[in-house]
């Protein structure tokens, strides 16, 4: 399942637990427990209630406690009135206590974690030192501990559009800070951000937090997928003219399980004054670069009439960088041209089969309809001094095809 959410009004914790149960309401009931077990006192309430604007209708997750309220006779929690400075240290042992599912409470740790590190790059401290204070809150400890649990129940991908970025200040306990406040600002680098003129907060830093747990994506995916649910949470501010919510999106592939799609860089460039000795040694090391997925060779006729050697590459998207310090490293280019393309490719293994007492290396493609196998054209020359027991290949590929293991 793929999950995307759009930030028409913002991202909040409080907003993305409420997005997320209006679509899927069958997990109300245990993330609710799951809040609970954290240690919150009894005296505080969580509850999910329905909401509408003039717009949308959709749903809030609310976190309240009780106007007046004594200390708990004994009660290591405090009350409404003393509300304090809560280390981070403290909320990560208590997590680390709390009665959770094992990779609820390891997200949950995770996300305060991020927070933790920011705040302490902001505020020139260690991240064990750090002491929350707006987001030390029962109430931002339950969407915290709320959004861990729903993400790993869903087990999903995520992507996000733009985000709003808001402008103007905010009060804090440090002051009035800029918005997006620095320990925000330092969670959404790498995302992309817009102004639509309206001015607030419009991305909390919790809502970062869990943006940059998710691992959320703004790719350009334009595969085609089927939407299964919808679902809107809102948050506590208003907008003039837009609502405060975030809605989720939930889809499903519609494309055949055997086939994946993936995005990939493609890399271009020519080369008409490197000798061929060089040039294949040096497309060699290209190919055994780590993020480099594949490297062809083509004749065509450059400036001149010269001969030149057309090359091009596939590349992992995400380590870019390396791979074109590689090509200028290993080559006489003196440009390339790179652009993001999609592709579909057949679900695959690498397996190793046993043929006279010799490793061979053997690729498997589900097929539609079928399992193919084709062994390494390298190890088959060590089999019976390099001639190929073709049969005895084959049987031992397919074995390889069947079992998915190492024969």
């Amino acid at each position: 399942m793929h999950i995307h959410l759009d930030p028409v009004g913002g991202v909040a914790g409080d907003m993305f637990v409420a997005a997320v149960l209006d679509a899927f309401p069958d997990l109300k009931a245990d993330m609710l427990a799951a809040v609970r077990a954290a240690g919150l006192p009894s005296g505080i309430v969580c509850r999910v209630v329905e909401h509408r604007d003039d717009v949308l209708t959709g749903l809030r997750f609310l976190v309240e406690e009780p106007a007046f309220r004594e200390r708990e006779a004994g009660s290591r929690y405090l009350g409404p009135q003393e509300h304090r400075h809560i280390p981070f240290r403290e909320i990560r042992a208590r997590l680390q206590a709390a009665d959770l599912g094992a990779g609820a409470k390891q997200r949950a740790v995770a996300i305060f974690s991020a927070l933790a590190e920011v705040e302490g790059k902001v505020h020139g401290m260690p991240a064990e030192d750090v002491s929350f204070h707006e987001l030390g809150g029962w109430d931002s400890i339950a969407d915290m501990v709320g959004a861990a649990f729903l993400i790993d129940a869903l087990n999903a991908t995520w992507s996000v559009s733009a985000l709003p970025r808001g402008n103007g200040r905010v009060h804090t306990e440090h002051g009035w800070l800029p918005v997006p406040t620095p320990a925000t600002a330092l969670l959404l680098e790498g995302f992309a951000l817009f102004d639509d003129g309206l001015a607030g907060e419009r991305i909390t830093p919790t809502g970062a937090a869990i943006l940059r747990h998710l691992g959320a994506t703004q790719s350009d995916d334009r595969r085609p997928r089927r939407l299964l649910r919808t679902g809107s949470g809102f948050g506590t501010k208003t907008f003039p003219g837009l609502s405060n919510v975030l809605r989720v999106l939930a889809f499903e592939d519609v494309s055949s399980p055997l086939l994946l799609t993936d995005r990939v860089a493609q890399l271009e460039f020519e080369i008409d004054d490197q000798t061929p000795e060089d040039l294949a040694i040096a497309l060699d090391r290209l190919r055994a670069h780590p993020s480099v997925l594949d490297v062809l060779q083509l004749p065509a006729f450059g400036k001149k009439g010269r001969m030149t050697a057309h090359i091009q590459l596939l590349a992992e998207h995400d380590n870019l960088e390396s791979v074109f310090e590689a090509c200028f490293a290993e080559t006489t280019t003196l440009g390339l041209r790179w652009q993001t393309i999609e592709r579909r490719v057949l679900a695959r293994a690498h397996n190793t089969v046993e043929v006279d007492g010799r490793k061979v290396r053997v690729k498997t493609a589900q097929r539609p309809g079928a399992v193919t196998a084709k062994a390494e054209s390298d190890d088959l020359l060590s089999v019976r001094g390099g001639r190929v027991e073709r049969e005895g290949i084959r049987r031992a590929a397919e074995n390889a095809g069947s079992n998915g293991g190492e024969a």
